[in-house]
């Protein structure tokens, strides 16, 4: 039992980056219909930037994730201003393509700025403590993760749901030609979305530089492939589907490797059987757990 509540502990703190990821994939898409795939990229900005925030200006963890957060908000608003307004009525491949190229010159951008060295956060970021409860180790970074993930989420949530700006988002993703005939401005909502998703991907940057501390350029391709087909699989245009997409892919890599190894399955095969496991579910719900088919006029 020990086992078992320690892995689901460590498939909970996996799950929980991968959400916050997963969030700015499926808010960019219910508002434009857009798969930002440089959002992975934002993600590994909002991690270096955390790194320039604590170790140039020597800020401690609070201020670093804001200012991280703030930073890599408006540089998701610059990109959605620069790249994507200027593609709103072209063909989806331009955005794509488009999408990609900002991911290129992010990752070889950063490559110029800091070189192929790894990077870290300093020792001192988060003092580390560990905790056993009943058998079971549980870190205060563990804890600050999941906690402050869950509250985050909470916080998107209730923005969404209860505010005057989320039902404006909610509205254009319904229909984005009869809002702006109500008078909502099209492009603060786009902005605002932009700059949510971007401060969500900064903060799982951060927090992923605390828990993997091996921080270089090209982090963003991988982690944000797989928050994007967690969004996918929890139905993207949906916050709880990117949520409880996030958790389930994280449970999975954790629980795969952790119980393999007695029926003879190797670790390696952690990934193939992850996908496959996907994969099921999106054969059995296309629209994936919590997404909806949406209708099309012709």
């Amino acid at each position: 039992m020990e086992f078992f509540v320690q892995q689901f502990l460590n498939g909970l703190q996996l799950g929980s980056l991968y959400a916050l990821i997963a969030l700015g994939y499926t808010m960019v898409y219910g508002v434009l219909l857009l798969i930002n795939f440089a959002h992975g990229d934002i993600f590994m900005v909002g991690a270096f930037l955390g790194v320039f925030g604590s170790m140039v200006l020597g800020l401690p963890f609070v201020p670093t994730l804001i200012l991280s957060m703030v930073l890599t908000g408006l540089l998701g608003v610059g990109i959605e201003r620069v790249a994507y307004k200027p593609l709103r009525h072209a063909s989806r491949l331009s955005a794509v393509i488009t999408a990609l190229g900002v991911g290129l010159l992010l990752e070889n951008g950063m490559l110029a700025l800091t070189g192929a060295d790894p990077r870290s956060y300093p020792a001192d970021f988060i003092q580390t403590k560990v905790y056993n409860l009943g058998g079971v180790s549980i870190s205060n970074v563990k804890i600050i993760i999941i906690v402050l993930a869950f509250a985050l989420f909470m916080g998107l949530y209730t923005i969404v749901q209860r505010t005057k700006w989320g039902m404006a988002m909610r509205a254009i993703s319904y229909d984005k030609f009869a809002v702006p005939l109500m008078g909502v401005s099209q492009d603060q909502i786009i902005s605002l979305t932009f700059l949510l998703g971007t401060g969500l991907a900064a903060a799982g940057g951060i927090l992923w530089g605390v828990a993997f501390p091996v921080l270089n350029p090209y982090m963003g391709l991988r982690v944000g492939w797989k928050a994007f087909i967690a969004a996918v699989v929890g139905g993207i245009g949906d916050i709880r589907g990117a949520a409880a997409g996030g958790l389930l892919l994280g449970f999975i890599e954790i629980f795969v490797p952790a119980y393999g190894k007695s029926i003879g399955i190797s670790s390696t095969w952690r990934d193939p059987i992850a996908f496959g496991l996907l994969l099921i579910i999106l054969v059995v719900r296309p629209t994936g757990l919590f997404g909806v088919a949406r209708r099309q006029k012709v």
